[in-house]
C-alpha cells in the first residue's frame, strides 16, 4: 500500500469539513455520541484476525499482546462512552437566583462544552491503545469534539484499517460528514500545518519529548494559542528504602528485571532509573538483577528507528563518567532486536551529570548508588517530572522519611508503593499524566473518561429561562445527570 503524505491543500479541505462537522456533531445528545463510540468499539472487534496479522508484520509485537491491547482499546470506547452518556464529566452546576440578597443574586448555571476538532497523533508503541482509536480519540468524540487522526508512519497500514472501521461505525450511525479524517506524513510538515491550522482546537500525542514539545511550541506560537496534550515519556524512578530493601532484596531484583524488559522496555512507564543507598543489600540486589538480565532474551524492536535510537542513547549513557555496566543479556542478539542492559552509577555523579537524567527507550536501567538517605532525597529534588514514581519500602520506611516521600510525590503523576510502573489501568482513578516534562499538562490524564475534560471548556449560562437552556442544565434533569445545585450533587430537580 501506498501511503503519501496528504497535501497540505488536502489538509485544508480535512480541516474545513471538521469545523462543519463540530457545529452538528456538538449538538448531539450524549447518547448518539455514546452509541457512535460503541459501534466503533464493535468495528474494531468486527477487523479480526487480519488486523492482529498486519500489525504484526508492521510492530514486531506478538500476537498475544496485540490482541491484549485491542480488547484494551474496546473496551476504552465502551467504558468512555458509558461515561460521555454518565455526564458526571459536564461538571454541570446551579446556583439559583436570589433576589433578596444586596445586590440580587443572579441565576448561574455553568457546565462543559467541546473546543472543536481536535488532532491526535497515533504513538508507535500502541498501535491500538494510543493511536487510531485510541484514548485521545474516545475521549475527542465522548467530550463532542471532531477527530483528525495523524496516523503513525511506523504502523500505517494497521492504522488505516481502523480509520476504516471508524468511517464505517460513522456511516452506520448517521454521523455528520468531517466527523473523522486520517492523515499520512513523514514530513514535520504535515504535523506542523495540523497544529497551526486555525480550525484544529486542540491536540493530543504521545511520543518523544523532541515531538511533544515541538507541537506544543507550534501550539503557542499561534495567533490562538491552543492546549497540547503532550505525553512525552518518563524514567519513572524507583526508590529502594533500607528497610524493605534488606528483607526482600531477592524478589524485588526479580521483580524488576521483569519490569524493565517487558515489551522490549518500550512502554513509557518503563524503570529506567533505580536508587537505593550504598549497603549490603543493595549490592546483592545489583547483583541479583544483573544475572536476571543476563538470562532475558533480547526482542525485536518496534522499528529500526527505535533500534537505533536505543543504541545510539544507551551507548552515550554507559559513556558517561563513573557509569559502569553491570549486566547485558548473554543470549544472541539478532538484527532490530534490542539487548537488555544494566548499569550503575554514584549519586554525585547522577547530581552532576544530566545526560543520566535522559530516558533511554527501550530494555535498559540505571542503577544509583547513594551514600545515605539524605544523597537519595536530593536526588529526587533535582528530578524532573514523570509519569511514575515508585517506592519500594515498609510502613516505616515511609514514616521515617516524610522529606523522601514528599520530595517523591512532587514529581509524579502516579505514586507507587511496593509494585512495578508498568501496566497503566484504565480506570476513573487512573492518572497517566505528571509534571512537565513527563506530559505538557499534569492537570490531566491521558487514561480513564476523565480524560474526555481535556477536550471541553467550561461555559457559564446566566439568568437564562428554562426553556432555553441545554438540557444538561434544565430545572427537570432530563438526562438524570448529577450536578452539584447550590452546593449539593444531587440528581433532583431543581425546586
Amino acid at each position: 500500500m501506498n501511503f503519501t503524505d496528504t497535501s497540505v491543500n488536502d489538509i485544508n479541505a480535512i480541516m474545513n469539513e471538521a469545523w462543519n462537522a463540530f457545529h452538528a456533531y456538538r449538538k448531539l445528545s450524549l447518547k448518539q455520541r455514546a452509541d457512535f463510540m460503541r459501534t466503533i468499539a464493535v468495528e474494531l472487534e468486527n477487523c479480526g484476525d487480519a488486523l492482529i496479522q498486519v500489525a504484526m508484520k508492521e510492530t514486531n509485537l506478538p500476537e498475544a499482546r496485540l490482541r491484549g491491547e485491542r480488547a484494551r482499546t474496546v473496551f476504552q470506547l465502551n467504558s468512555y462512552a458509558q461515561a460521555c452518556e454518565e455526564g458526571t464529566w459536564l461538571e454541570a452546576r446551579i446556583d439559583t437566583a436570589n433576589p433578596n440578597k444586596v445586590p440580587p443574586k443572579p441565576d448561574i448555571r455553568k457546565m462543559m462544552v467541546p473546543l472543536g476538532p481536535v488532532v491526535v497523533f497515533g504513538a508507535s508503541n500502541f498501535p491500538f491503545a494510543y493511536s487510531t482509536a485510541g484514548g485521545d480519540t474516545a475521549c475527542a468524540f465522548a467530550a463532542g469534539c471532531p477527530v483528525i487522526i495523524k496516523c503513525h508512519p511506523a504502523h500505517a497500514e494497521t492504522s488505516t484499517i481502523v480509520a476504516d472501521a471508524i468511517i464505517k461505525a460513522a456511516t452506520k450511525c448517521n454521523m455528520p460528514k468531517g466527523i473523522f479524517a486520517h492523515v499520512y506524513g513523514t514530513s514535520f510538515d504535515v504535523g506542523k500545518t495540523l497544529v497551526m491550522h486555525p480550525h484544529t482546537k486542540a491536540v493530543g500525542f504521545t511520543g518523544s519529548y523532541i515531538g511533544g514539545k515541538q507541537l506544543f511550541d507550534w501550539a503557542n506560537q499561534r495567533k490562538e494559542p491552543i492546549p497540547v496534550f503532550a505525553e512525552m515519556g518518563s524514567i519513572n524512578p524507583v526508590f529502594l528504602l533500607p528497610e524493605k530493601l534488606n528483607s526482600s532484596s531477592k524478589d524485588i531484583a526479580s521483580m524488576y528485571a521483569g519490569s524493565i524488559t517487558l515489551g522490549v522496555g518500550q512502554f513509557c512507564t518503563n524503570p529506567g532509573l533505580i536508587i537505593g543507598v550504598e549497603s549490603e543489600a543493595l549490592h546483592t540486589f545489583i547483583h541479583d538483577l544483573g544475572k536476571a538480565i543476563q538470562q532475558t532474551a533480547p526482542g525485536p524492536m518496534l522499528h529500526p528507528g527505535i533500534v537505533k535510537a536505543y543504541k545510539e542513547k544507551k551507548g552515550n549513557a554507559l559513556l558517561q563518567e563513573e557509569v559502569h555496566l553491570v549486566a547485558e543479556s548473554e543470549i544472541e542478539v539478532k538484527e532490530n532486536e534490542g539487548l537488555p542492559a544494566i548499569a550503575t552509577a554514584s549519586g554525585k555523579a547522577f547530581l552532576n551529570n544530566p545526560v543520566l537524567h535522559q530516558e533511554v527507550f527501550g530494555p535498559y536501567s540505571l542503577v544509583i548508588r547513594c551514600k545515605d538517605i539524605d544523597e537519595m532525597t536530593e536526588v529526587a529534588k533535582h528530578l524532573e517530572g514523570q509519569l511514575t514514581s515508585t517506592l519500594m519500602a515498609t510502613d516505616n520506611d515511609v514514616l521515617n522519611n516524610d522529606e523522601l516521600v514528599e520530595a517523591v510525590k512532587n514529581i509524579c503523576g502516579r505514586f507507587i508503593l511496593n509494585g512495578v510502573p508498568t501496566g497503566v489501568e484504565v480506570c476513573l482513578s487512573m492518572h497517566h499524566g505528571g509534571p512537565f516534562p513527563a506530559t505538557t499538562d499534569s492537570r490531566f490524564t491521558s487514561v480513564g473518561a476523565d480524560g474526555i475534560k481535556r477536550f471541553a471548556r467550561p461555559i457559564a449560562f446566566q439568568n437564562w429561562s428554562n426553556s432555553l437552556l441545554p438540557d444538561e442544565l434544565k430545572n427537570e434533569n432530563p438526562l438524570g445527570i448529577w450536578r452539584t445545585i447550590n452546593n449539593l450533587l444531587t440528581k433532583e430537580q431543581v425546586n
